[in-house]
């Protein structure tokens, strides 16, 4: 019997109805909305449809989106005077660059030039930090976005054996701490682990985000797995996952597409986090 699919828009669809019902009630006692500012730099294909996507999901959610897109060329300098600007700015509550950046700017720098408390994409080290000490703060939105699509499927994670293959501050890394979080068992693998094939067959939940298409093979899945791709390339004019597809969904119990699946709920995330900020900072918290 094929998988059973984790599709986006119906995760994104359940976390849009909680968020509008809420928003209402806030409009009505503010006279204001969110305000969630999105930076873009360059002309990366994949960003600006996820920038294009989040600025129009926002608009449905009746969110004030702001997108800055500014040239490949332009400086360091520049950036950070821009999301100074932003910090001090009343209307927006939350601030989000969209990576990567050009090379000639630090990733870094910038993310710790956002105030930790506009920080909605969890990138700033003090939201990071947090994380790690178990504290209430920002989580990276595509970390979030899987343990929503864990969820989704009502399989418990406690004591469960997880795989993840990727270790980047935006996804491995993070969603390691979410699960430890929900006690599940983890396994981080990467470019240099040995034997990967065999690590991944014996994970009840498999998470990839290696962003390496058609990595995962039918038979790296262990019988009734949740599998959830998260490595999304573009590769001759389509986006593509790192699971054969095809051979996986007749294995695992539950999977993610590519196009369809992580997606629409990391940018519905993004808006998640910016309410919780707008709703922090009307409370003067």
């Amino acid at each position: 019997m094929p998988a059973k699919l984790i599709r986006g828009d119906e995760v994104a669809a359940r976390l849009r109805e909680e968020m509008v019902a809420e928003l209402e009630t806030l409009y009505e006692e503010t006279g204001r909305v969110p305000g969630l500012a999105v930076i873009i730099v360059g002309e990366d294909p994949a960003s600006l449809s996820y920038v294009a996507n989040a600025e129009k999901a926002g608009a449905s959610l009746g969110f004030n989106v702001q997108v800055h897109r500014l040239p490949e060329h332009t400086t360091e300098a520049e950036l950070l005077k821009l999301i100074e600007k932003l910090n001090f700015a009343d209307e927006i509550d939350g601030i989000m660059v969209q990576l990567p950046l050009p090379r000639h700017i630090d990733s870094y720098t910038v993310m710790e030039a956002i105030d930790p408390e506009k920080d909605v994409d969890g990138a700033h080290p003090l939201n990071m930090g947090k994380l790690f000490s178990d504290e209430k703060g920002y989580i990276p939105s595509t970390a979030h976005s899987v343990m929503r699509m864990i969820e989704f499927t009502l399989q418990p994670l406690y004591g469960k054996s997880a795989v993840l293959i990727g270790r980047s501050n935006i996804v491995g890394k993070p969603l390691s701490l979410l699960m430890l979080r929900r006690n599940a068992t983890l396994t981080i693998c990467h470019s240099f682990t040995q034997g990967l094939p065999e690590i991944c067959r014996e994970a009840d939940i498999l998470v990839t985000a290696a962003g390496k298409p058609g990595l995962v093979k039918g038979d790296w899945v262990k019988p009734g797995a949740i599998v959830i791709d998260v490595g999304v390339t573009q590769l001759d004019g389509k986006l593509v996952g790192d699971v054969d597809f095809a051979a996986v969904r007749n294995v695992a119990g539950w999977i993610s597409p590519v196009p369809g699946g992580i997606g629409p709920i990391t940018i519905t995330m993004l808006k998640w986090s910016t309410l919780e900020a707008y709703k922090k900072r009307i409370a003067g918290i």
